[in-house]
């Protein structure tokens, strides 16, 4: 009897013992390749070691799209991570998803940790709040659509260095001259087409791209980009894919490639792009405005953020959630944000690490690499201006995607293509209508 109460206690204490130092793993799916991967574990890994209660492990589960599938499958198996990295085109699904989602605002609340949506960056703060002001998910990555170019091929090809082309017409000029010189054998291709030449050119002419104010005004809104600006643009561009001064090389992020390997001239891109064409390229490169018509009025108005937030998932334990918390409040602080920015071209998404990056001198010393939070301050958004809150925005890309496809191709005009686009867009709106009623 006294070995078995001895053997009990012995076998309590060691039970005690590993519960104090168990660990608690927080699981966080994302979506960051190359450079970008590199810097989410070197914040994971700084965090752990900040202290000894929680130990984050990030996941690589593929592009935004598929690592969205897969949370949302392993959600209806009860198996979902506890964070998950959506892109911003996802947040009218991921607010649909009551049940499956915790707001952040909650999660922030119930931990105890101090959290002000006001002291993010407006633009940022915005997409991701509720109509009450609270916060549904963490900003991480944001990023503006901007514009790269070949310092080396511009100087080759008799063009000024110094002096980018900040309208359309001197892309198309430029692009002739690359053309004509051999200076490189691709003067102009971009990286995500539909965001780029679709969504933010309408945000960047002050242009409806859909009605209910782009989709922020609730459910029933319908799209719009299939107007005469959008139609003249990818009209232009697809001329352009005739004539050989546009190269188009991908959906997403491949054309960044032709960029950083010295084959393509000019990039239009994500600011989230500067890392690896850093990293990569073997010239000299800039950075500058994203190039508008200087004929629609008001032009440039602002351009609107890409990237992605951080969504927490139901279900999870007490513990889990303040782990979560406490990285939340880890990841925001200035110095981590700071860095983050500097390191990887995305918006400072605080305005204390904005504040803390320019009192660094760090603009001053890498010109160009402030433009990206330029452009979305340029001025005050509107409601055309600022973002889109769609339903089955991942799908209406992947239509985006074909018809502009067909452009490039010769096989549709930009008229026809861009009709077929919003009617196969409002079909998929449609849809999600019907699957969310009452949401």
């Amino acid at each position: 009897m006294r070995k078995t109460t001895i053997r009990a206690a012995v076998l309590a204490t060691a039970l005690a013992a590993g519960n104090a130092f168990a660990v608690t793993e927080i699981q966080w799916w994302h979506s960051m390749t190359g450079a970008l991967d590199t810097r989410v574990n070197e914040i994971a890994n700084n965090f752990n070691a900040s202290q000894s209660d929680y130990k984050v492990v990030p996941v690589y589960k593929g592009g935004y799209a598929e690592s969205m599938s897969a949370a949302i499958a392993a959600a209806r198996a009860k198996q979902a991570p506890h964070i998950l990295q959506v892109f911003e085109v996802g947040t009218a699904t991921m607010m649909a998803a009551k049940g499956v989602v915790k707001p952040v605002y909650e999660v922030m609340q119930q931990a105890g940790e101090p959290f002000d949506p006001a002291s993010y960056m407006p633009a940022v703060a915005s997409y991701y709040t509720d109509t009450q002001g609270r916060m549904l998910s963490m900003p991480f990555n944001s990023s503006t659509t901007v514009f790269y170019y070949n310092k080396d091929a511009f100087a080759k090809a008799g063009l000024d260095p110094a002096k980018p082309p900040r309208t359309w017409k001197e892309v198309g000029e430029a692009a002739a001259k690359i053309k004509a010189s051999g200076a490189l054998p691709c003067a102009f291709t971009t990286a995500w087409q539909s965001w780029v030449q679709l969504e933010s050119m309408s945000a960047w002419h002050n242009l409806q791209f859909a009605t209910l104010e782009n989709g922020f005004g609730g459910m029933g809104a319908r799209l719009t980009d299939n107007n005469p600006v959008l139609v003249k643009h990818i009209a232009m561009l697809g001329e352009w894919a005739k004539d050989g001064r546009f190269t188009y090389a991908g959906r997403t992020t491949e054309p960044e490639a032709k960029f950083y390997s010295g084959e393509c001239a000019m990039l239009t891109s994500s600011s989230a792009a500067y890392a690896n064409i850093k990293r990569n390229s073997k010239f000299d490169f800039a950075i500058s405005y994203l190039p508008y018509h200087e004929d629609v009025k008001g032009a440039p108005q602002n351009t609107i953020i890409g990237g992605a937030s951080l969504w927490v998932f139901g279900g999870k334990s007490a513990d889990e959630y303040k782990g979560i918390a406490k990285f939340f409040t880890y990841l925001s602080k200035p110095e981590v944000q700071a860095e983050w920015h500097q390191t990887t071209g995305y918006v400072p998404i605080t305005k204390a690490a904005y504040e803390l990056t320019k009192s660094q001198g760090y603009y001053e010393k890498n010109p160009g690499t402030d433009i990206a939070v330029e452009q979305l301050l340029l001025k005050n958004p509107t409601k055309m201006s600022k973002g889109l809150r769609l339903g089955n925005y991942v799908q209406i890309r992947t239509i985006n995607d074909e018809e502009l496809e067909a452009v490039w191709s010769g096989k549709k005009t930009a008229k026809q293509a861009l009709d077929a686009a919003v009617e196969r867009g409002n079909e998929e709106l449609r849809k999600f209508e019907r699957a969310n009623k009452g949401s």
